[in-house]
């Protein structure tokens, strides 16, 4: 369904609007085994957020989970290269303890580049509420920063009782859903509505009709955060999805800018001061 509404009208006019910036919230960055990405180099991801609208990606690189003796040293020089559209998710490796101890003992030198942290429970299958993710989670609760973790609904390693554990440990930590507990509609709406602390980002969740649509008739539309997985998934797509959506232009503009603008504030990160592309 083509949406008629006057923000969806400004997009289709000219692809972008200074009134609604689009801020990714779910990115990668550079190679990965089995798939060919005809675009996963910075250069290249920006110029598809270039035309698409994407003012910010916030991203965690391929190798950063690979390599725990390079970690995340591929992130970093992408964003000090591109400072006003680019920023890092630290990713968490459970199985090199030292490793994660020193990268997050690092975080205060590269805090121009990073925004939180990314964890992945089934890549590395350890599951979210494990104790080996508890240095990461009790370090970003102490400073209020956004951890995004891999969810999906029928997966025992990050599934909604997963979830439900580790909100209630970290009650101050913003936890960002990735996926949103994919096929698990009314499991991410309950853990959502019964921690505060938990956001829920809408990467793959655009594919199916009416999830969105689901989601902000149960009151989360300023809990919810956009995102694609580039270069897994085209913006375009996603940033379709949301306008075609049986929505408000409020809750638009919540799930495109404003909930992503408030986490990032509170990351010390203020968005009003990037540049918009081209």
């Amino acid at each position: 369904m083509i949406s008629d509404c006057e923000l969806a009208e400004a997009f289709w006019r000219s692809g972008r609007t200074d009134d609604c910036p689009v801020i990714d919230m779910h990115g990668h960055m550079g190679p990965f085994t089995g798939i060919w990405f005809p675009r996963e180099t910075p250069e290249a991801m920006i110029h598809t957020m270039d035309s698409a609208g994407v003012r910010l990606l916030c991203f965690s690189h391929h190798l950063a989970f690979k390599t725990p003796e390079v970690s995340n040293a591929a992130s970093i020089a992408a964003t000090r290269r591109y400072p006003q559209r680019l920023r890092v998710y630290m990713a968490v490796n459970p199985h090199y303890p030292a490793a994660l101890s020193r990268d997050l003992e690092s975080w205060d030198e590269y805090s121009d580049v990073y925004i939180g942290l990314k964890l992945h429970p089934t890549w590395f299958q350890i599951g979210l509420d494990d104790v080996a993710f508890e240095p990461a989670l009790a370090f970003a609760e102490r400073r209020g920063l956004p951890v995004l973790t891999h969810t999906w609904g029928n997966d025992p390693y990050c599934d909604a009782g997963a979830v439900r554990r580790v909100a209630r440990r970290h009650p101050e930590c913003p936890l960002l859903l990735a996926h949103s507990l994919h096929d698990s509609w009314q499991e991410a709406i309950d853990v959502a509505g019964e921690f505060p602390n938990i956001y829920l980002e809408l990467t793959a969740v655009l594919d199916d009709r009416p999830a969105l649509e689901i989601f902000v008739e149960a009151g989360l539309s300023e809990r919810l955060l956009f995102g694609t997985d580039l270069p897994w998934f085209d913006p375009h797509h996603g940033i379709g999805a949301v306008l075609s959506a049986e929505i408000e232009d409020e809750d638009r503009h919540n799930i495109l800018h404003r909930n992503a603008e408030r986490l990032l504030a509170r990351a010390g990160v203020e968005t009003q001061m990037l540049s918009g592309g081209r």
